[in-house]
């Protein structure tokens, strides 16, 4: 599957269930990278808008860009009646978006779907002159709690795309690759607290949890069950993360 098509089956569960970013993310990005009012900002495989809102919030112009039809249309329907909201069928390697016309340069938990030479290459051509660029990734903490074992556990037993997915997703490499060698990195404690509808949304919100026909999926919805049932408190869990922002001026070599 190409990865522009992997959440087209997702889109509801993702819309609903993935985590916010923080304040102080956004914060980060309005005293370092030229988050403010009037910004033009490119959201790159912005998805269903997710952070496209909180960009429009603190009163940016943003370019969503996003090559998944589906993915696409949420943010839409969500987003049209903002004026300031331009919704793009695009990708990080071909956003379509003028040259030298961006303030800012984000991406949300999407950089490892790029091709980072050619999306280098993209943020180089359409951002202005000295302009920021910025990646953000809602991960689990390192520190384990005892309900984040028992679902990583599950995720490594019934997702077999887990671990190859989630290495990608870590390359910090790549990132320093994209951002060059002036890249900060910056973390910020995040959470939801999720019912169990909640928790099964957030797992099959991610690309490599096995979809309803598949072998492994009426085991992990079982496994996720009896997980649940082991942590929950008045019907509730908290899943802890750990918001990761990678950012630097772009500049070319």
């Amino acid at each position: 599957m190409q990865p522009t098509d992997r959440f087209s089956s997702r889109v509801d569960d993702y819309a609903r269930y993935r985590p916010s970013y923080p304040p102080p993310a956004l914060e980060l990005l309005r005293e370092r990278c030229g988050l403010a009012p009037g910004a033009v900002v490119a959201d790159l495989g912005s998805g269903t808008g997710i952070l496209t809102e909180l960009l429009l919030e603190r009163g940016a112009q943003v370019f969503a860009v996003e090559p998944n039809e589906h993915m696409r249309a949420a943010a839409e329907a969500q987003l049209s009646q903002e004026p300031r909201f331009r919704s793009i069928a695009g990708s990080a390697e071909a956003t379509t978006l003028a040259s030298g016309s961006v303030d800012l340069l984000v991406a949300g938990q999407a950089f490892h779907w790029f091709d980072p030479q050619r999306a280098r290459l993209e943020a180089l051509r359409v951002l202005r002159p000295g302009a920021w660029a910025a990646l953000l990734w809602n991960e689990r903490p390192p520190e384990a709690t005892p309900f984040l074992a028992d679902y990583e556990a599950l995720l490594k037993r019934h997702a077999p795309e887990y671990t190859r997915i989630t290495a990608s997703r870590a390359d910090v490499g790549a990132m320093r690759g994209f951002l060059g060698a002036a890249m900060e990195v910056r973390a910020f404690a995040n959470q939801q607290i999720l019912d169990f509808e909640g928790l099964r949304g957030r797992l099959m919100s991610s690309s490599y949890a096995p979809e309803p026909g598949s072998a492994d999926y009426e085991p992990m919805i079982g496994m996720l069950r009896e997980v649940f049932a082991r942590h929950e408190r008045d019907g509730r869990i908290t899943m802890p993360y750990s918001t990761l922002v990678y950012f630097a001026p772009l500049r070319a070599a």
